[in-house]
């Protein structure tokens, strides 16, 4: 009888065992030995040849438990900065804060002056100080009325401006001065009428400083007119800006 002979080996894992490819067919008493004195050989048996084993894994069967966790590994090195993101949506509004302290008051900085001479001048042998008689505007009292001259106590720039009123055929000569510094002057030739004349600037001063006017010297008569009604001469200044500010 022919046939194939499968035989199964248990290991811890399932084991297939086949005959080689071509093997002859044998009876089934060719496992048997001859008989004792009938003189043939005995048989190499059913097995004189190798199987050839095939091996197949369950590797669910080989599969352990889960071990534990392991321990942290170093953290890598910092990666290379990335583009900024696009702006993020505008947060809800805050609530309103508390109140702060009350600051300190503001120290602010005024000096202004405005006079006026209610009577003619008529020039002299030397330089006038036109004196005036007459007070619209003098904080703190910064215009001397006895000399008449403004005495700077707040450095800073100042503008300053005169008006005066000629006089018929008469010359008009006047001056203003910063300390013993000619700065300005007002002039009008003589004529036949008599009009207004105006004349403004702006100084720089510092604390000390002295700003008047006066009348130039007799070379020829010059004077400058005004009457008890009306009001024709007039001086008048004030800071604009402090030194610092």
């Amino acid at each position: 009888m022919s046939g194939v002979v499968l035989l199964l080996v248990s290991f811890s894992s399932p084991v297939v065992m086949a005959p080689p490819p071509n093997a002859p067919c044998r009876k089934c008493c060719d496992h048997m030995s001859p008989a004792e004195g009938s003189g043939d050989h005995p048989t190499m048996g059913e097995f004189s040849h190798v199987p050839e084993i095939r091996t197949y894994i369950n590797m669910t069967i080989l599969k352990g438990d889960k071990g534990d966790r392991g321990d942290r590994g170093t953290p890598g090195k910092v990666g290379h900065e990335g583009p900024p993101g696009p702006q993020g949506v505008a947060g809800s509004r805050g609530s309103k804060g508390q109140m702060g302290p009350q600051g300190d008051p503001c120290k602010l900085q005024y000096s202004a002056f405005s006079v006026a001479r209610r009577k003619s001048l008529h020039s002299d042998d030397a330089y006038q100080a036109v004196i005036f008689d007459t007070v619209f505007v003098n904080l703190d009292n910064n215009f001397d009325m006895f000399q008449g001259k403004f005495l700077c106590r707040v450095a800073g720039v100042y503008f300053f401006n005169v008006n005066i009123h000629t006089w018929n055929f008469k010359e008009t000569y006047l001056h203003i001065m910063q300390n013993d510094m000619e700065r300005a002057i007002v002039y009008a030739q003589p004529s036949d009428r008599s009009i207004m004349q105006s004349q403004s600037l702006m100084l720089e001063l510092q604390a000390g400083d002295a700003v008047w006017t006066r009348l130039f010297k007799r070379d020829r008569e010059n004077a400058i007119y005004s009457d008890d009604v009306d009001v024709y001469i007039t001086f008048n200044g004030y800071l604009i800006k402090p030194s610092g500010d």
